[in-house]
């Protein structure tokens, strides 16, 4: 059911492997261009558009926009104990990783009376996407909320899509799950019309702009992200899924069939790729693949994200090559399956989340590992980093001298200056001395 790419005699290149094995066909560029004359209508008719685009898109009726806090309070009281136990869980985690790796305050003395400090100031509003379409996400209630609490962020608003089977109202795991968090700020809300309202704001909901979104969705709510940044600060272009497997000899074919399945079930544009240097595994991966997809829930959204273009077993020469095209291809998820993982591991370079060996699933990460499961994808990896309470806090440098710290450098900025054309600067040092 997979196909199967035999590179064995061949070295590929980055470029190559990203040929060979390419995102699915409507990329995020593409993506932007359609969705530009939706963010224009939302700026320029606030609710009336997201109503009329839920509407006709959705089937659904999202007023009230803003979710009332009674609402709130009965979706808690609906959802099992060991529901609200395993969601709690999750919380603890997350809360406690992002605790140990949240930045301090330092201060430095550069000289007698002369002091740079570094703080880190938390984002002033951030609106939180929790997706809905295919599936629902509590999950990425907590992943958004808890590292901003963490951070301090004094304001914090959640947009999630309106579900049919509910009447056109949040799903009440999402409710839940914000109302554990203390969130009271939320909106139904979906797709790439929340994102511009979380940028531009809807005076009659009403609903303040926020300074950043953070939060994952599909290609389109991705693209949403990347035409308002400026407008807004974003976390990453987290869209549509994608995991890439590097397995060798030593690895359980069947486990990893599993994990193939399991990403591939968020979305028929989901990338599930496997590069492995044995052929026996790849074929046995492919066998466990045909065997399993057709029996899983989701099978139809399965089978066609692994019979895409952007899903493959790639079989290659050696380790060391696998491990380097995966560091190329910049995947979301990457699992290593090998026989020394963390060898392994510092190959890699470029990757959203790394999971090591066959006790540390994909999945796991996606709920209680206490890692968080916002990720950039589509190579954005090789340049930024995952959601952690870093994505919501700003290092801002402090400078503090006194007059004696000033005068011992002053010469030295006033020559600068004048090397650089700009003598204004320097006279601005000198007249605070007397010396102009």
């Amino acid at each position: 059911m997979m196909r199967l790419l035999d590179l064995r005699g061949k070295t590929p290149t980055e470029i190559d492997i990203n040929l060979l094995v390419p995102r699915a066909s409507l990329d995020i560029s593409k993506a932007v261009d359609q969705i530009l004359p939706l963010l224009a209508a939302v700026k320029a008719n606030g609710s009336t558009e997201l109503i009329r685009v839920s509407q006709e898109r959705d089937g659904i009726d999202p007023r009230p926009i803003r979710v009332e806090k009674n609402e709130l309070h009965q979706a808690l009281q609906q959802i099992s104990p060991d529901l609200r136990k395993a969601i709690e869980t999750a919380i603890a985690r997350v809360r406690k990783f992002s605790e140990e790796t949240k930045p301090h305050s330092i201060s430095v003395q550069l000289g007698k009376g002369a002091t740079v400090s570094q703080r880190w100031q938390p984002v002033d509003s951030v609106g939180l996407y929790v997706p809905g379409g295919k599936a629902v996400y509590p999950s990425s209630v907590v992943m958004n909320v808890v590292p901003a609490q963490v951070a301090g962020v004094p304001r914090l608003a959640i947009a999630t899509p309106g579900q049919k089977e509910f009447g056109g109202r949040p799903h009440p795991s999402v409710l839940a799950t914000a109302e554990l968090l203390g969130v009271d700020e939320i909106y139904c809300m979906g797709g790439p019309a929340a994102i511009a309202a979380f940028a531009y704001g809807l005076p009659d909901v009403p609903l303040e702009p926020v300074r950043m979104v953070t939060g994952p969705g599909n290609i389109f709510v991705a693209a949403a992200k990347r035409a308002l940044r400026g407008t807004i600060g974003i976390d990453s272009e987290a869209g549509t899924t994608e995991i890439l497997i590097v397995a060798d000899s030593s690895s359980d074919p069947r486990l990893i069939a599993y994990d193939l399945i399991s990403q591939a079930e968020h979305d028929e544009a989901a990338a599930s790729v496997l590069i492995t240097d044995s052929l026996e595994i790849a074929e046995a991966v492919g066998r466990a693949v045909t065997e399993l997809a057709p029996i899983t829930a989701n099978s139809a959204r399965v089978l066609s994200a692994l019979n895409g273009q952007q899903s493959a077993i790639v079989v290659v020469d050696s380790l060391e090559l696998a491990l380097d095209l995966a560091s190329e291809y910049s995947t979301e998820h990457l699992e290593i399956h090998t026989a020394d993982d963390q060898k392994s591991l510092e190959k890699i370079s470029n990757a959203g989340a790394i999971f090591l060996g066959k006790s540390s699933p994909v999945s796991l990460g996606d709920y209680m590992a206490g890692s968080n499961h916002v990720l950039p994808t589509g190579q954005q990896a090789k340049f930024g980093s995952g959601l952690s309470v870093f994505s919501f806090l700003r290092a801002q440098q402090v400078i503090d001298y006194n007059e004696a710290a000033l005068a011992e450098v002053a010469n030295q900025v006033d020559l600068f200056a004048r090397t650089e054309g700009l003598p204004a600067h320097g006279e601005a040092i000198l007249a605070r001395l007397n010396r102009s």
